[in-house]
């Protein structure tokens, strides 16, 4: 796990999406996950900047520091 932590932003999936919430991460464009509860989504997003990460570290692309606000929706 890296060692940058960044704020996710959690909000509730409507039931036409399937339900559950949506985990986003706004520093990291497209870093994404949900889950069927909120500790789920956070959980399962980990994973998320994990691999948006390597992928940014692999292209030689700039990784943005943390802007250290959070938010739940």
């Amino acid at each position: 796990m890296t060692q940058l932590t960044y704020p996710v932003i959690v909000s509730p999936l409507s039931a036409a999406d399937g339900g559950g919430f949506a985990a986003t991460v706004p520093d990291l464009p497209g870093c994404m996950s949900d889950g069927e509860t909120p500790e789920e989504a956070i959980a399962n997003v980990q994973d998320a900047i994990e691999m948006w990460l390597e992928a940014a570290r692999d292209a030689g692309r700039e990784i943005p520091p943390p802007s250290g606000v959070a938010a739940i929706a």
